[in-house]
């Protein structure tokens, strides 16, 4: 068997739970999908298009001289192979931006917005390594590039904004390199370890520490089901219209008991006796 594995899911859903993991990669059961928020994406696009085409020793001096010079690609690597292992697996993802060094080498750089003391990191390390692999070893007809000399993470960290004008506002704050140390020895008895569990039985389901898990095993259990899929005896109470406004009423509980309110209150407060 040949597992697909995307560097954002070696780098969150890994550690986060196995039993999750194991379904979306082996069975194709995916997580409700969560998101982003807004912000943080707006930014990152914001820093790929401003840094496109500008020598790194403009925005990062720990950086080789170079020039970005792609951003946002595809990659998708060959098949690899593992030793103690009956399955393979490839990399599929897409990276931030790539600057071409000027001694014919490459980094590889993805941007974060945040606190870089942060302890996740280290975990970025498997994202990196994940987009290097890709790119030495592209599969047929996919981009590729090498070799990848430096990996690391720009992490943008907001601490001030300024008003420009009254419509206009910019947010200012940190820019820190973290450079991630290439380790493609660890790199691979991680993806050995990654490959053994999906080719093992089903970790177990972890609803102490996975909130997904604890949903499934909550919405499980006979005794959770609500009284509404019970079949009531108890004629609907049919709710009354606003005395004011003629719009829908319903219940509330106030110092002498029920009545019905409005449900534009506070616009409206007409009210009625239950």
């Amino acid at each position: 068997m040949e597992y697909k594995l995307s560097p954002s899911d070696l780098t969150f859903l890994y550690d986060g739970c196995k039993h999750c993991f194991v379904l979306k990669v082996k069975h194709g059961i995916f997580q409700p999908s969560i998101p982003i928020p807004a912000v943080f994406t707006v930014i990152s696009e914001i820093q790929k298009n401003y840094y496109s085409e500008m020598r790194t020793e403009k925005f990062c001096p720990e950086l080789p001289p170079g020039t970005v010079t792609y951003g946002e690609k595809r990659v998708k690597s060959g098949p690899v192979k593992l030793e103690e292992c009956k399955s393979t697996c490839y990399i599929s993802g897409r990276f931030d931006i790539v600057a071409s060094l000027d001694d014919g080498s490459y980094a590889v750089i993805d941007f974060k917005t945040g606190n870089p003391a942060d302890q996740k990191t280290k975990m970025y390390s498997r994202q990196l390594h994940a987009y290097a692999l890709a790119l030495e070893n592209p599969a047929e007809g996919a981009f590729g590039l090498k070799p990848i000399s430096k990996l690391g993470l720009l992490y943008f960290s907001p601490d001030s904004c300024e008003l420009i004008s009254q419509t206009r506002q910019a947010l200012q704050g940190n820019l820190d390199w973290i450079e991630i140390p290439r380790d493609d020895e660890s790199f691979h008895s991680f993806l050995q370890e990654v490959v053994q569990l999906l080719d093992g039985p089903l970790p177990p389901s972890d609803p102490d520490n996975c909130n997904w898990c604890a949903f499934i095993e909550k919405t499980e259990k006979p005794g959770n089901k609500t009284q509404d899929t019970k079949e009531s005896t108890e004629p609907a109470i049919q709710a009354p219209s606003c005395p004011q406004c003629s719009g829908p009423m319903q219940l509330r509980t106030g110092k002498f008991g029920e009545f019905w309110s409005c449900v534009k209150f506070p616009d409206c407060r007409g009210t009625k006796n239950k």
